[in-house]
C-alpha cells in the first residue's frame, strides 16, 4: 500500500504552505486526482515538456517544480501549443503536478537556504520582509576573501550552466558579508544596501539596474553576482525530495516507500558563451 496524492499533497504544503506564496504566484497542484496513490516523486526546476517526459519514462505518479506550468492565463491545452501539450502529457499519463515556487522561497529551509550554504555563509537571516513572509537570506563568509574567490568557490558549488557567472565588481575587493536571492532579484537592490551586504549573489540581472545600482555604489559594495536562474534555484531540488521521503516515512510508517528523483535534465534555456571574460579582463 502506498499513500495517496492527497497525503503527498498534506506533507508538501506542510513545508511550503501555498498561504505564503507571494499574491502574484500560482502554486499548489496542477494536476492529479488525490485519491491516487503515489510510488514515484520526480522534482525539477522547471515542468518542461522534457522533464514531463523524463517523469513519465521514470514512472513518477507526481513531478514536483518549482516554476508554476500555468503562471499566466490560457485559454486553451490543445496540444498546438507547449502548455497544452504539457498539460496533456500530464493527465494523459496519470502524472500530478504540484508546484512550490515563491512558498518555498521563503520557506525554512528553502530555496534560498539552500543557496546560502553553497556560498558557506554563516550567521544566515533573512534579507527582507516581502507581503509578511522573510524573502531573500544575508549572512557571513567565516573570513573575508576576494571577490575573485568568492565567485570561483560559487561557480563549482553551483551545478554546470552554459551562462557561468557575471560579475559585476573588481576581482581583488574583499568581501565577507553576503545577500542572497534565488532566481530574478534586481528588484531586491533597497533590501541589499540596507543589510550592509559586500556583494549579491541572483539572477536575472537586466543592464539598466545593474548600471544604476553600481553608479549608486560609487564602485564600491554591493557588488552584484548573476549567478543563473536555473543554477541558483535548482541545489533546493535535493533537500525538498528527502525531507518528503522523511516525512512520508514518518507519516505513513506501514507504506510503502514513495521514491524520489531529481531530474537530470539542465532546464537553462542557454546553450552556450562566446567571448567571456575572466576575472581581471582579457589578457
Amino acid at each position: 500500500m502506498h499513500p495517496t496524492l492527497a497525503d503527498v499533497v498534506r506533507a508538501l504544503e506542510g513545508f511550503y504552505p501555498p498561504s505564503t506564496a507571494q499574491s502574484w504566484d500560482q502554486v499548489g497542484l496542477v494536476s492529479g486526482d488525490l485519491d491516487q496513490p503515489v510510488t514515484r516523486v520526480h522534482f525539477a526546476v522547471d515542468p518542461t515538456l522534457a522533464v514531463i517526459d523524463e517523469a513519465r519514462s521514470l514512472g513518477a505518479d507526481l513531478l514536483v517544480t518549482h516554476h508554476p506550468l500555468l503562471l499566466r492565463g490560457i485559454h486553451s491545452v490543445a496540444t498546438s501549443t507547449a502548455k497544452g501539450a504539457s498539460v496533456t502529457a500530464l493527465v494523459v499519463h496519470d502524472i500530478a503536478l504540484w508546484v512550490a515556487h515563491t512558498n518555498a522561497d521563503v520557506a525554512e529551509p528553502g530555496v534560498n537556504d539552500a543557496l546560502a550554504a553553497a556560498c558557506g555563509l554563516t550567521d544566515v537571516a533573512p534579507l527582507a520582509t516581502v507581503e509578511g513572509q522573510p524573502l531573500g537570506r544575508v549572512g557571513e563568509l567565516p573570513a573575508p576573501i576576494s571577490l575573485a574567490e568568492f565567485t570561483t568557490a560559487l561557480y563549482a558549488a553551483l551545478p554546470a550552466s552554459a551562462g557561468g557567472i557575471r560579475v559585476a565588481g573588481p576581482p581583488d575587493a574583499r568581501v565577507q558579508r553576503v545577500a542572497v536571492m534565488g532566481g530574478a532579484g534586481d528588484d531586491m537592490f533597497d533590501h541589499v544596501r540596507a543589510a550592509g551586504a559586500d556583494v549579491f549573489v541572483t539572477a536575472d540581472l537586466r543592464h539598466h539596474p545593474v548600471l544604476e545600482a553600481r553608479e549608486e555604489a560609487r564602485g564600491g559594495t554591493p557588488y552584484l553576482v548573476d549567478a543563473g536562474h536555473w543554477a541558483t534555484e535548482s541545489l533546493w531540488l535535493a533537500g525538498a525530495a528527502q525531507r518528503l521521503e522523511t516525512a512520508l516515512a514518518e507519516a505513513h510508517p506501514a507504506a510503502s516507500r514513495v521514491e524520489t528523483h531529481i531530474s537530470t535534465l539542465r532546464t537553462d534555456p542557454w546553450t552556450f558563451v562566446v567571448g567571456a571574460e575572466p576575472p581581471g579582463g582579457t589578457s
